[in-house]
């Protein structure tokens, strides 16, 4: 944000030097993170394959020289777009590894290690691109050097005023239409009502705060879908609807609060054990077949590839004349996920972005009756200290 506020040539070059040392230094972290797991996990072939992928961006990143004009930046953004697309496949391979090598190791120990690839890989995607989205900005017809931005505008991937009203109804839209695929027309789908604050706003990165409040949406459609077609009296009172899931917007100086409260019935006690876990459990071989449908997650994990007839989000950002394509909702491709495809993975990464700014997400589960879960959202760029933080756990 502080190189794309007023942004200039030299401040662009500066964002990309930033770029050049971080991605390296960062990605080599992780490496070594990898060879201190044992023989038996890290020769799994998911797991091999993203150390080979890991290690071919190290060596890629390292050998770029100083960026000193911009078609040095050109270049940089060209081997940087070229790295995005082929990481792609991280995600899915590493759960993959995950719940294929549950059995040989801590599960504690596994949620630690994919915890801080996932952490990690979100702070070197953020930068990466945030960096590509100021250069686009840069070449941008419309875009004159040194000029200062409205309120309403992004700073590369910001967005400077998220209104958490309108994510949430657009995040609610969305899941509400993939469970009509998945259900067929005629069963009735859960109202979501929104109540609180509803004027609250916010600087936020927009797919990640859509990414996490899909997913909390999606499980409570489902769930409530779900109870709703078990009930008893189905067959007298045919055209009962089901309760509505209940969306509370609250707002204070540092923090944004939202709530989603349903009645889905809560979560079942047999998952209850794994559900902030990436190994799990009994439910492991079902998700492993379910993983093997989605070979390649995009940098929101939104942006599930089935088929190649989908552009994922890297891809998006090919052409900079298009400024309309460069910050689009990652929302739109969504519904290109199976219906019903679980991947287990929604909470945890959740959590991880939650997390990731400062914030945290907690579930309260009433078994029999609904699910809370509570999101809360730390205000981008107000506090040095969330700076602080995030600077240690990138590190790390």
């Amino acid at each position: 944000m502080v190189f794309g506020r007023s942004l200039t040539e030299s401040r662009l070059i500066s964002s990309a030097n930033y770029v050049r040392t971080e991605l390296p230094t960062r990605i080599s972290h992780r490496i070594r993170d990898m060879q201190q797991l044992p023989y038996v996990v890290v020769t799994n072939s998911h797991i091999s394959e993203v150390y080979d992928l890991y290690y071919n961006a190290f060596d890629t990143f390292r050998k770029v020289k100083e960026i000193k004009t911009l078609e040095d930046n050109d270049r940089f953004c060209k081997t940087i777009r070229t790295m995005l697309k082929a990481h792609l496949t991280v995600i899915p391979k590493l759960a993959m590894g995950i719940l294929e090598c549950s059995g040989l190791m801590d599960p504690k120990g596994l949620d630690k290690f994919m915890n801080t690839i996932l952490r990690s890989r979100i702070s070197r995607r953020v930068i990466a691109e945030q960096h590509l989205a100021l250069t686009d900005t840069f070449h941008a017809p419309w875009f004159s050097p040194g000029a200062k931005l409205s309120e309403s505008e992004f700073i590369g991937e910001v967005f400077l005023k998220c209104m958490a009203k309108e994510v949430v109804e657009r995040c609610g839209q969305t899941t509400r239409d993939i469970a009509r695929r998945a259900y067929g027309p005629d069963v009735p789908i859960p109202e979501i009502r929104i109540d609180g604050h509803l004027d609250a706003s916010f600087p936020y990165i927009l797919s990640h705060l859509e990414y996490i409040i899909g997913e909390l949406l999606r499980n409570s459609v489902q769930a409530v879908v779900e109870k709703h077609q078990r009930r008893k009296d189905k067959d007298t009172i045919p055209d009962r609807l089901p309760p509505p899931i209940e969306v509370t917007i609250c707002e204070s100086s540092q923090h944004v609060i939202i709530r989603i409260s349903d009645q889905g019935g809560g979560v079942p006690h047999d998952i209850l054990p794994y559900m902030w876990s990436f190994s799990k459990g009994p439910a492991s071989q079902q998700l492993l077949a379910n993983l093997g449908q989605v070979p390649k997650l995009a940098a929101t994990m939104q942006e599930l590839q089935v088929d190649d007839d989908h552009k994922d989000h890297s891809e998006e950002k090919e052409n900079p004349d298009d400024s309309s394509q460069n910050y689009g909702s990652s929302l739109a491709s969504l519904t290109s996920r199976p219906p019903n495809l679980r991947l287990g993975m929604g909470l945890p990464l959740s959590r991880v972005y939650a997390e990731y700014w400062a914030g945290s997400l907690a579930l309260h589960s009433l078994e029999g009756y609904g699910v809370d879960a509570f999101l809360q959202i730390s205000k981008l760029g107000n506090k040095n200290e969330q700076l602080t933080t995030r600077a240690t756990m990138d590190a790390v």
